[in-house]
């Protein structure tokens, strides 16, 4: 495995440590729930939206089953949760951090994969979002919560943009470490602006919220 391989797993792996942890504290945030259901969002979360994109790539079974430590470093951040609850509640901002973090890099990698299995670019910036926001809309559907991709306007749309940046550097042949760092970190901080400033993509005129 070369130095670029190794950076990418490294990024792929605290995207995962990320998001598990976001979907734990989701879990002893909104519903009662036990051991069990706090590793069990927090795995979901982690891992769900890679494994969706395995699926409809035919790539069984998924990376996920294939490589241990996708599933270790899953349950290992959705554990620290389940013990620190407490504290890890107070850290609210650094959390959503790392979410952006999870989300900016499946959407590389996901839409990466998609160009490697031979998909086309809109195909691909279209299951590298997936990548991104499936764990969370699954965890969402599992807690009875409007998913987030639906509710918060900056959180599909860092993604593509994070999705779309990778193809293009693919279709031009520039495509390695650097590209993806780019693009990952242009996904992120548009979703970090989106967080700070409470930013969300236009809605239909004259409708609210079912919060209002």
């Amino acid at each position: 495995m070369g130095p670029e391989q190794i950076l990418l797993l490294l990024l792929d792996l605290l995207g995962t440590f990320a998001f598990a942890l976001n979907g734990a504290l989701t879990a002893v945030r909104h519903v009662r729930i036990d051991i069990i259901g706090v590793l069990t969002l927090g795995m979901i979360t982690a891992l769900g939206g890679g494994i969706l994109r395995d699926i409809m790539l035919n790539d069984l079974p998924p990376a996920t089953f294939q490589d241990w430590r996708y599933l270790a470093v899953a349950a290992f951040g959705a554990f620290i949760v389940f013990i620190f609850a407490k504290h890890l509640g107070r850290i609210t901002v650094p959390i959503e951090v790392l979410d952006a973090v999870g989300l900016s890099v499946f959407a590389v990698t996901g839409a990466s994969k998609a160009m490697e299995y031979g998909l086309g670019p809109v195909q691909s910036i279209i299951l590298g979002t997936l990548t991104g926001v499936g764990g969370g809309t699954i965890r969402d559907a599992l807690i009875g919560r409007i998913p987030s991709v639906m509710s918060e306007g900056l959180y599909a749309v860092p993604a593509i943009v994070g999705a779309g940046l990778t193809v293009a550097a693919m279709m031009a042949d520039l495509y390695g470490v650097a590209a993806a760092v780019i693009a990952a970190s242009a996904c992120w901080l548009i979703r970090i602006i989106g967080i700070r400033y409470k930013l969300d993509a236009p809605t239909p005129r004259g409708t609210h919220s079912l919060e209002d």
